[in-house]
């Protein structure tokens, strides 16, 4: 039988004596969610449900999910000039719906693939499925609009920057939310202008290079002068695999989601295919729990991981988060304290 919660942090000082009675909200974060190419045509064949395998149950258990979209949503022809161009058919929103994911960044290397005409059809899209989005807009102030979302009395605000493609930068026209990393100032703004107006704020970027084990002490840096800035959860994305986990003065920082659904090769090393859902559950107050639940992306396909796979993913994320100083502990289950 497999396991639908695995890991279980449980964050010093911000559990609430009343936490029983008090009232939750419960998160779901994963990374980048490609439903272009090969994954675009399997929907096509198996259905819009089909690249959320046997985690969807837990997708629909959640208040709120929030991804990093790594695909447009359009029919546009006119790529831009690079290596990988990702886009889904429009049609494939159904498949953020039927996921339940309410949330996604589009402040990334893969919005304007097809140029303006593919982010303005994205983000209609998104808006007709009444999806909320970040990190993207028609300009800079639309851009850097922060996502607002209100449940069981506890208001969640979520913002979305990307390091990725400086020229897609959002000024006058379309674009994205481009911050440079060690940027403090222009995040503190953002941070500034909502921070009283929530009672948890999320930061959500697609940062950084493939395939990068461990942050630079830079990115550690950034990471941490965000939450001295405000934010409650970082949440990171770009690498394909998923990089430590930190508690940094009562915070959580996941530098890297890796990826969740799409359609890559493998690296055998590395292993691309392996990550996690992340459920974080918030009060008004902090952070109350956070469960992790190992994944292994197989044909097009998210699923639970088990057995092998699921011990090697455990091991790697004692590996790539040791230099933080998370313990992993078993006792009927894999405790993080």
């Amino acid at each position: 039988m497999k396991w639908q919660v695995v890991l279980l942090i449980l964050l010093a000082g911000c559990i609430q004596e009343e936490a029983e009675m008090a009232k939750t909200v419960k998160i779901g974060i994963a990374g980048d969610t490609m439903l272009g190419r090969l994954v675009n045509e399997q929907i096509s064949v198996s259905g819009y449900s089909y690249p959320w395998g046997d985690v969807l149950p837990l997708l629909k258990k959640n208040d709120i999910n929030l991804i990093n979209l790594e695909t447009t949503l359009t029919k546009s022809e006119k790529k831009v000039p690079k290596v990988f161009n990702f886009k889904a058919d429009p049609d494939k929103v159904q498949t953020l719906v039927e996921g339940n994911i309410n949330v996604v960044s589009i402040a990334n290397n893969h919005i304007l693939d097809f140029n303006e005409e593919g982010l303005i059809e994205t983000i209609k899209t998104l808006d007709t499925a009444k999806i909320k989005h970040v990190g993207a807009g028609m300009n800079e102030a639309e851009a850097r609009e922060p996502v607002i979302i209100e449940k069981n009395n506890i208001t969640i605000g979520i913002i979305g920057y990307t390091d990725n493609e400086p020229d897609w930068e959002a000024k006058d026209g379309p674009g994205t939310n481009y911050v440079k990393v060690g940027n403090i100032k222009k995040v503190k703004q953002d941070i500034d202008a909502i921070r009283n107006k929530v009672d948890i704020l999320i930061l959500t970027i697609h940062w950084g290079p493939n395939m990068r084990e461990y942050p630079t002490k830079s990115f550690i840096n950034f990471a941490h002068a965000v939450i001295d800035a405000g934010v409650d959860i970082f949440h990171g994305h770009s690498a394909h695999i998923f990089q430590g986990i930190e508690r940094y003065n009562g915070k959580l920082i996941l530098y890297d989601t890796g990826d969740f659904v799409d359609d890559y090769i493998i690296d055998p090393g590395l292993r691309n295919d392996y990550s996690f859902l992340y459920l974080i559950e918030v009060g008004q107050k902090g952070i109350d729990k956070i469960e992790l639940v190992p994944v292994v992306i197989s044909s097009r396909q998210v699923n639970l991981a088990e057995g092998r796979d699921y011990e090697q993913i455990i091991e790697i994320l004692r590996r790539r988060s040791k230099q933080f100083g998370i313990n992993i502990t078993e006792d009927k289950g894999l405790f993080i304290k």
